[in-house]
C-alpha cells in the first residue's frame, strides 16, 4: 500500500489543498492530511483541534465519498518525516502554486530526504485556477470582511465568521 502525508497548518484550508490531496489520491492508495503546529508561523486563526475537525469537514464536502474514503486527517508536532514514520508513510505530498515556492520546497525535500532517505516528495502543481490561493490571504481577507467563498469550502466560511463574532 502506497501511503503518502501531505502537511501543512492548513490554518485554514482552501481549495487550493483540496485540489492537491484530491489529486494526490490518484496516485496514493491513502493521503494523510498532517495537520501541524508551526512555530514559525503566525498564530493560527483556529485551533489544531478546529483545524482537524474543519478539514474533516470539508473533505466530506467537496470530495466525492471514493476520494474522501481514502483521506485521513491526523494533527501531529515535531518532524514531518518522523510523522511519516509512524504513518507508514514513505512519500510526502507537497503542492506547488508558483515557482517562488519551489526554491524553499526544493530545501526542505533535500533536508528530509537526508533525515530520513526511505521517504521522498512528491510535489504536486496546483490547478490554474487556485493558483493564487494561500491560507495567510483567506485569514487577511476573512478579517475584513471579504467573501471568501470562492476561496474555501463553505465549512471554512462559517468557522471563520463564527471566530470574527467570538463563538
Amino acid at each position: 500500500m502506497k501511503i503518502a502525508v501531505y502537511p501543512g497548518s492548513f490554518d485554514p484550508i482552501t481549495y487550493g489543498h483540496l485540489d492537491v490531496v484530491s489529486r494526490a489520491t490518484a496516485i496514493f492508495d491513502r493521503v494523510v492530511l498532517g495537520v501541524l503546529v508551526n512555530p514559525q508561523k503566525s498564530a493560527a486563526v483556529l485551533s489544531t483541534e478546529e483545524r482537524v475537525a474543519v478539514i474533516r469537514e470539508a473533505v466530506a464536502e467537496c470530495c466525492p465519498v471514493a476520494v474522501a474514503s481514502r483521506i485521513d486527517v491526523e494533527a501531529f508536532d515535531g518532524l514531518t518525516v518522523d510523522f511519516c514514520r509512524a504513518s507508514k508513510a514513505t512519500f510526502i505530498v507537497r503542492g506547488l502554486r508558483a515557482i517562488s515556492d519551489f526554491e524553499s520546497e526544493l530545501q526542505m525535500a533535500h533536508t528530509n530526504r537526508k533525515l530520513a532517505p526511505e521517504i521522498d516528495t512528491v510535489f504536486f502543481m496546483t490547478a490554474l485556477e487556485h493558483s493564487y490561493l494561500s491560507s495567510s490571504l483567506v485569514k487577511e481577507i476573512s478579517a475584513f470582511g471579504g467573501d471568501v467563498g470562492q476561496m474555501v469550502p463553505q465549512t471554512v466560511v462559517r468557522h471563520l465568521s463564527a471566530r470574527k463574532r467570538g463563538l
